[in-house]
Formats: structure tokens, sequence, C-alpha cells
């Protein structure tokens, strides 16, 4: 798991930061936070097989493996079952950090991507953090 200094490190600006999960509805938690990151200068990579208008000014894509882009940080909004199909995609694609937000816990995912060489955050939200961390 990372530590404070290094949650601080991965959260500075021009990262680009994979959302799964992304929402094209401004009232719903993954937009707000994701809209809060690239206002910091991040940029954000929507991923939602069910929408293809982009979002935030970027094109969706229907799964993390499809994304063709260095990804720093999978910013993950599924729910826990879909977890591990995530963590076996942000290997795949190189990403940096895996980040589950609040309320999803995988143990057996983290597990599988630190053995893998990627950081791992759960049951944080990068938003809460940033303004914690950052300001």
């Amino acid at each position: 798991m990372l530590s404070d200094n290094d949650m601080r490190e991965v959260l500075t600006p021009q990262r680009t930061i994979a959302v799964v999960g992304l929402s094209a509805n401004p009232n719903r938690a993954s937009y707000r936070v994701a809209h809060f990151l690239q206002q910091q200068g991040h940029r954000i990579i929507p991923v939602n097989p069910t929408l293809t208008a982009p979002i935030l000014g970027e094109t969706v894509y229907a799964r993390l493996r499809d994304v063709d882009i260095p990804v720093d940080i999978v910013d993950i909004f599924r729910r826990t079952e879909y977890v591990p199909d995530i963590v076996a995609d942000a290997i795949m694609i190189n990403a940096r950090i895996v980040w589950m937000q609040l309320g999803i816990i995988h143990p057996e995912a983290a597990a599988q991507a630190q053995a893998a060489g990627l950081g791992v955050v759960m049951d944080k939200c990068t938003l809460i953090e940033y303004r914690r961390l950052i300001g």
C-alpha cells in the first residue's frame, strides 16, 4: 500500500488517470472526482462500456485494455467483484498505480497488482486524499 508521501507524489499534476466507471452524470461521485482531478491538471481517460460520447472533453474507452496511451493511475469506481479484471487490465497496460475508491477493498487483487510492480491504494477517495495531502 502506498504511503502518504507516495500518494502525494502520484497525485501531483500532469498525471494521466484512467477513471474506470466514470459516469456522464455530473451528480455522480465518479464525475465529480474526475472533474476535480482534471481541474488540478491531470488528464482524465474515461473508461465505461455503456458510453460513447466524450466525457469531460475526453474520448471514452469501453475497456481499460483499449486505452492506447500511457496511464499513471487506474482509479476504480466499480463494484468489488469487477476489481480483479480491472487489475489484470491495469497490469496489461503497464499502469503505475491501482487506486480503489472508498468502499472498494479487494486484498487478492491488490496482492496481484503489487506482485506485478504496481502501487496500490484501497478504500480511499482520490479527491479527499488530494485535498488532505496537497491542499
